[in-house]
């Protein structure tokens, strides 16, 4: 326990001075790429509806770097919000961040994902990631990829990592605390009901709603309590936490021609109609960004019965082998 308070009081002494002016700092506007905002829930702070995320559609695709060009090109765009986790890459999606934050950090809202469950470790990997982003502080650190009742028990336990966690948020080391989910959406629940979040990221598409028993199987159905559409989202919207949707496009699976499939603008105005905060989505190729960023400037909301329509055919096709491998998932590469 010595060790991990020391850990903390390091943390602490590294953002003394800087952290305070830096965390009042808001992303300046631009009138001209601006996009959308709205608020992230309890935070009060606004955010843009779309973020850029860094996952393994940005560490496979870019070159360090290219990807520090695509950083810099999505922050020119008008998305502000910048998606990264300790994982992913093995810290090079930090890293690559960090070469673009040591002189914009002020124009930029950084979320960091932490999936280490042990509190002293999961200290030293924080230590490790704000080395990397070349920052003294992040906007959001959620506790990343919570998969079941036993992981939830493992986070909350005394003296645990979310304890660890609850102190550099109050340290302001951390200026929100949150938690991710990629596939079962009932312990995320769970844990926005029991603890002190700021904030929830979660896998949210058009092909995720639940399945209900019928003749011959199963069909999709909205309003049926088998997804994050529908037991989580309500609950994080209860508690007033900031909602960030992921796996947007299903990694990639719903995107294209034909009955199963619909294009990336259908998916990313199905997201944004949900009542969340910020659609994180990947996008591989540096074209995407300002196409992504125009279909945010243009979005409207889908009706309810565009939304019922578009998730049905959709969730028929290809809920079952998307549930499976969001099951598997672990988007480090």
């Amino acid at each position: 326990m010595k060790r991990v308070l020391t850990r903390r009081q390091y943390l602490a002494g590294t953002a003394a001075g800087l952290a305070a002016a830096a965390l009042q700092a808001q992303p300046p506007k631009q009138p001209s790429t601006a996009l959308p905002r709205r608020v992230l829930g309890r935070t009060g702070v606004s955010v843009p509806i779309l973020g850029f995320g860094s996952g393994s559609r940005f560490t496979n695709f870019y070159t360090d770097d290219a990807g520090e060009a695509a950083v810099r090109q999505a922050i020119d765009c008008g998305i502000t919000y910048l998606d990264t986790a300790a994982g992913y890459g093995n810290g090079r999606s930090e890293t690559i961040y960090g070469r673009v934050l040591k002189t914009r950090r002020s124009e930029v809202f950084l979320a960091t994902k932490n999936a280490v469950r042990d509190a002293d470790a999961a200290l030293r990997v924080f230590e490790q990631s704000l080395k990397r982003l070349q920052t003294d502080h992040v906007d959001i650190l959620h506790i990343h990829n919570l998969a079941s009742e036993e992981d939830l028990a493992k986070i909350e336990a005394k003296g645990g990592v979310l304890e660890a966690f609850y102190k550099l948020r109050e340290q302001k080391v951390v200026r929100f605390l949150g938690m991710t989910a990629h596939a079962n959406p009932y312990p995320i629940k769970l844990a926005i009901e029991r603890h002190d979040l700021d904030c929830v990221q979660m896998a949210l598409n058009a092909a995720l709603v639940g399945m209900v028993k019928c003749e011959g199987g199963y069909k999709p159905d909205p309003s049926a309590p088998r997804s994050f559409e529908t037991v989580t989202l309500p609950a994080a919207r209860k508690k007033n936490l900031g909602i960030l949707a992921m796996k947007v496009f299903g990694q990639g699976h719903l995107v294209g021609e034909g009955a199963d499939k619909v294009g990336a603008e259908q998916l990313l105005r199905y997201a944004l109609s949900m009542p969340i905060t910020v659609a994180v989505v990947g996008m591989q190729d540096p074209a995407m960004i300002p196409q992504n960023a125009a279909w945010a400037r243009a979005f409207t909301p889908m009706t309810e019965d565009e939304m019922k329509a578009l998730s049905g055919r959709l969730a028929a096709a290809n809920k079952v082998s998307l549930d499976r491998f969001l099951a598997h998932h672990e988007d480090v590469c």
